[in-house]
């Protein structure tokens, strides 16, 4: 039978040894330490990682937050790859076009990148795929049409590409060969997020629709819970019942990056720790506890890198004997 202790009329169990696996709000009386102890949280925070090898904006990111992958950019439109192993970054295999507000999606090993936009060329917008295998780069299936400042989800064999300019709220599907149309948003937009999987997506903010959010079950689009500070060249992360969306700018044209972060559970965004450096227009990738902003306009530019860990349970100490 268990031992419990009376604490202002509440009776506390007593133990020898903390929980393995306490539950919330739950406390207990540590007769080893002598010491009342419960269940607490510790603050969401994000801190500085390792730089990229240079300034770097319109790229995109896929990955986690141990394993990651910057692809392209400005300016121009980089042919770079670089990849992330948690603390620094370094050179990957050069893709064969170089690209711009271009969106990605899959792992640090089986990448995909899709779209974007390369000034040395006309025209300047492209549709061609490549797909990653951690050294080197391939030639993928072409989108239907060409396509700038989209948003990726899903792997490099169950890819999604949604939202961009020409600003048609397209949606394609992609198998690891060739691509195919889905379900259209609501709301066409571009400069949006992207984040879970080809089956269940979010898309969130951007141009236009500054604070919505729309969810995607493989065939079409309905609407979710809305931002609390619309924005858009923001970066996401997670699934569509953990997220995280993070930085971006406010329209019009030339407002400053921004550091606001916000977490969604489904169906409501909530305010959690801000980034320190305000940027837009940058890589994202990670899950809603674990996440990775790399890049960015400002001003100024930057090279920098932040990684964010969300609030987690942690047993805490109240009182001595």
């Amino acid at each position: 039978m268990a031992t419990y202790k009376d604490i202002k009329g509440t009776s506390i169990q007593v133990v020898s040894s903390d929980p393995s696996n306490p539950v919330q709000g739950q406390i207990w009386y540590n007769s080893t330490s002598g010491t009342l102890k419960g269940l607490g949280f510790t603050t969401a925070a994000w801190a500085s990682g390792g730089n990229l090898s240079a300034t770097v904006y319109g790229n995109a990111g896929a990955g986690t937050q141990t394993a990651a992958l910057s692809m392209g950019g400005h300016p121009q439109g980089r042919t770079a790859t670089e990849e992330y192993n948690g603390s620094s970054w370094t050179a990957g295999g050069n893709m064969g076009t170089g690209r711009y507000n271009t969106a990605g999606a899959g792992t640090q090993t089986a990448g995909l990148v899709i779209g974007g936009q390369n000034s040395t060329v006309s025209p300047d917008v492209i549709n061609n795929t490549e797909e990653y295998n951690g050294s080197s780069w391939t030639a993928g299936g072409n989108l239907p049409a060409v396509k700038r400042n989209n948003a990726g989800a899903g792997t490099q064999t169950a890819g999604l590409s949604f939202g961009g300019t020409p600003n048609d709220g397209a949606t394609n599907e992609y198998n690891g060969t060739s691509w195919t149309t889905g379900g259209a948003m609501t709301n066409g937009r571009f400069y949006l997020a992207g984040c879970g999987t080809q089956t269940a997506a979010l898309a969130i903010a951007g141009s236009g629709p500054s604070n919505k959010t729309e969810e995607y079950n493989g065939s079409s689009w309905t609407n979710g819970g809305n931002l609390n500070t619309g924005r858009r060249h923001l970066a996401a992360a997670g699934i569509t019942t953990a997220a995280l969306a993070f930085g971006g700018d406010t329209p019009p044209s030339g407002s400053p990056g921004s550091t606001p972060t916000e977490q969604y559970n489904g169906s409501t965004w909530t305010n959690t720790t801000s980034m320190s450096v305000a940027r837009f227009a940058f890589g994202g990738a990670g899950i809603q506890t674990a996440a990775l902003a790399f890049g960015g306009q400002g001003p100024p530019n930057t090279a920098a890198t932040e990684e964010f860990t969300g609030a987690a349970p942690t047993t805490v100490t109240l009182s001595g004997s």
